[in-house]
């Protein structure tokens, strides 16, 4: 664990947390209301990469709410952006490629914010750094 005293390495834990719990929950709500309307939604789905639509749909409920809560949690958190990251870039640039910008700039900000949270990885204050293989001296000797 690092030293509590370094304000930097706070500030970017701290940071860390606040753009996951953000990005996850979010994500959480997504997967959530594509769930709770499978049947509503499902057939309206279209088939955007060429692997069926039930199982794009499948994918897609897959990816957000499950890697929501991951990234929520911080768990596998880098994992599981890339899932999301991916389905941001089909969003923009496959499903609403023609639309107007006020339509694809959530999914841009939800796309910009995917490599961020790569590189910031879980943070302190996450189920990953509670694992084992995570753990790290309490002091810099």
């Amino acid at each position: 664990m690092k030293v509590l005293s370094d304000p930097q390495s706070l500030a970017t834990d701290v940071a860390s947390l606040l753009i996951r719990l953000l990005f996850g929950g979010m994500f959480i709500y997504y997967g959530w209301l594509k769930i709770e309307g499978y049947d509503l939604y499902m057939p309206h789905f279209k088939n955007y990469i060429g692997i069926g639509s039930r199982l794009s749909y499948n994918l897609v409920i897959v990816a957000e709410f499950f890697g929501g809560f991951l990234i929520l949690i911080g768990l596998l958190t880098r994992l599981a952006i890339l899932p999301i990251a991916f389905s941001m870039v089909i969003v923009i640039f496959v499903a609403h490629a023609n639309d107007n910008f006020h339509i694809k700039n959530l999914p841009i900000v939800y796309l910009v914010l995917c490599p961020v949270i790569f590189l910031l990885g879980s943070g302190r204050y996450s189920v990953d750094a509670l694992m084992p293989w995570n753990r790290q001296p309490l002091a810099k000797k």
